[in-house]
C-alpha cells in the first residue's frame, strides 16, 4: 500500500425501500483520550449499504500532542462469525496538533453484516475502534427450523391456558398515583396457575386511550411508567420477573435453564401465555378507559422477543415495537456467538450449562429450543411493526435480529439501525418510534 492519503477499501449496502423502510441514527460521540485519536466515519453515516453501491470510509486522525507522531493505520475485516475477509496498513504522520483524514474504499461485499477494526500503532501507543457495517439486511435469510407439531403444540398450549381462569384483581395504589394519573397493581393467574403481577397506569382525564403494553427483558422487573401522556401504560411482569417473583423466584443465572431439558414444562411455555394473558386482562378491562381496539405492545431484549411472540399469538395486538430482540434465529445465534473471544450471554449460560451436563447436546437443546426460538412465530405478525437494533450487539448479533425481521408476515414493517450501539438503541430511536406510534394511531 502506498504511503498517501489513500487506502483501498471496500463496499456496502444502504437501501430505503418502499418496504420495509430502514432508519438510521447516530449515538452521540464520546470525548476520546489517546496520543492520537481516530474516527472513523462512513459515506452513509448508518452503516448499512447496498450491493453494488460504491462506498467509503473517512478515517479522520488527530494528533493530541505537541510532538510529531509517525505511525501506521490499518483495518481488518471479518465476516460476523470470524471469518477473515481482508485487511491493510498505511503509515502515517501527523504534525503537533495536527489533524489528517485518509479516505479508504472498500471492494463491493455479499448480504451480510461485517465487523471492520481500524488500528492505530505508534511506538508507544495502540488503540483500536470497532465498527460493524451491513450489506443489504433486508436480503439476509435463514432457514426456518419449526417442528411439524409446532402450530399444534401452541394452539394445545392456548386452551391450557384458556382453562385456567384469570381471577383478575385490581387495586388502587393512591400512594403512587398523582393528581394526573392512577397507579393500579393488576394480579392474575395464568398458565399452570400461576400468578403473575403488573401495573396499569390510567390517565385521569376521563377521555379513552390507547395502551402501550410493555414485557420485561431478561429477569428486570418493571415499574409503573408514568411518563406517558398518550397512552394509557401497562406494564407486565411475567412469571419470575419483578413483583411476580414471590410466586416463583429462579434468579438470572438460571433463569433461561429453568427445565430446559423438556420442551412441555421448560420456562418460557409459560412465559409465553403470561403474555397472552395480560391481553386478556386489557380486553375485560376497557371500563378503566382503556381503548381494546388500539393495543401496541413492546419490548427489549427477552421483552422484544415477548413482544413478538404476542402479536404472533394474538391478533387483538395492532402494533409491535421491539428493540434487539433476545434469542433470534438462536441457530445461526449458535454460529457467530462460537466465534467471540468471550462469550456473553445467552450461549455463555447455555454453553456453562453443557459443561455440567455432557449428554444436553446441542441437538437436544434445539429440540426444546426450536418450539421457542421468536424467528418460528415471526410469520404470524401481519400488524405494523418498527424493529431496532444496534450494529454492535454480541448478545443480538445483527444477522440474527435481521433474519427475524425479515421473516415478519407483517407488510408494513420498518426497522431502525443505531451503528454505534451495543445491546440497546438510543434516545433518538425512541422518539422516532413515538413519533411512528402517533402516525400509527391516529394521535394529534
Amino acid at each position: 500500500m502506498r504511503t498517501k492519503s489513500y487506502l483501498v477499501f471496500f463496499t456496502i449496502v444502504f437501501i430505503m425501500a418502499s418496504a420495509p423502510k430502514v432508519w438510521a441514527f447516530q449515538q452521540e460521540e464520546t470525548a476520546e483520550t489517546g496520543n492520537v485519536t481516530l474516527k472513523p466515519v462512513p459515506d452513509n453515516k448508518e452503516g448499512i449499504f447496498a450491493q453494488r453501491e460504491k462506498i467509503g470510509y473517512a478515517l479522520r486522525l488527530h494528533n493530541n500532542t505537541g510532538e510529531v507522531q509517525k505511525g501506521t493505520i490499518a483495518y481488518s475485516i471479518t465476516t460476523d462469525d470470524g471469518k477473515k475477509v481482508e485487511d491493510d496498513s498505511s503509515k502515517f504522520s501527523l504534525k503537533s496538533y495536527g489533524s489528517k483524514s485518509l479516505i479508504l474504499k472498500i471492494k463491493p461485499k455479499p448480504v451480510g453484516f461485517y465487523h471492520i477494526n481500524f488500528r492505530v500503532n505508534l511506538p508507544d501507543y495502540d488503540d483500536t475502534v470497532r465498527n460493524v457495517f451491513g450489506v443489504d439486511p433486508q436480503k439476509i435469510t435463514s432457514q426456518l427450523h419449526k417442528p411439524a407439531d409446532f402450530d399444534a403444540f401452541w394452539t394445545r398450549t392456548r386452551e391450557d391456558l384458556e382453562k385456567v381462569v384469570p381471577q383478575y384483581r385490581v387495586l388502587e395504589r393512591k400512594d403512587l398515583s398523582t393528581d394526573e394519573k392512577r397507579v393500579y397493581s393488576v394480579e392474575m393467574h395464568s398458565y399452570g396457575d400461576i400468578v403473575i403481577r403488573g401495573w396499569l397506569v390510567v390517565p385521569t382525564d376521563g377521555k379513552r386511550f390507547p395502551v402501550h403494553y410493555r414485557v420485561p427483558g431478561y429477569v428486570v422487573g418493571l415499574k409503573p411508567n408514568m411518563d406517558n401522556d398518550d397512552f394509557i401504560t401497562f406494564d407486565l411482569n411475567v412469571r419470575g420477573n419483578g413483583n411476580s417473583t414471590d410466586v416463583m423466584e429462579i434468579g438470572t443465572d438460571n433463569y433461561c435453564l429453568f427445565n430446559i431439558e423438556n420442551k412441555d414444562k421448560y420456562i418460557y411455555r409459560g412465559v409465553y401465555m403470561d403474555c397472552l394473558r395480560g391481553v386478556d386482562f386489557l380486553m375485560s378491562h376497557a371500563s378503566l378507559g382503556i381503548d381494546i381496539n388500539k393495543i401496541f405492545v413492546e419490548g427489549g431484549s427477552q421483552g422484544g422477543a415477548l413482544a413478538l411472540i404476542t402479536a404472533a399469538l394474538d391478533k387483538r395486538v395492532k402494533v409491535l415495537t421491539l428493540q434487539v430482540p433476545l434469542y433470534a434465529d438462536i441457530h445461526n445465534d449458535l454460529l457467530v456467538s462460537s466465534s467471540y473471544q468471550t462469550q456473553v450471554f445467552p450461549f455463555k449460560t447455555f454453553r456453562k450449562y453443557q459443561e455440567k451436563h455432557p449428554a444436553f447436546t446441542w441437538d437436544k437443546f434445539f429440540a426444546t429450543w426450536d418450539y421457542y426460538d421468536p424467528q418460528n412465530f415471526a410469520p404470524m405478525v401481519q400488524c405494523p411493526v418498527l424493529m431496532g437494533i444496534g450494529l454492535l450487539d454480541q448478545f443480538c448479533p445483527p444477522r440474527c435480529s435481521m433474519a427475524l425481521f425479515n421473516h415478519i408476515g407483517s407488510k408494513n414493517k420498518e426497522f431502525v439501525c443505531v451503528p454505534n450501539s451495543t445491546h440497546e438503541v438510543n434516545f433518538d430511536y425512541f422518539m422516532f418510534q413515538n413519533v411512528w406510534l402517533r402516525e400509527k394511531f391516529r394521535i394529534p
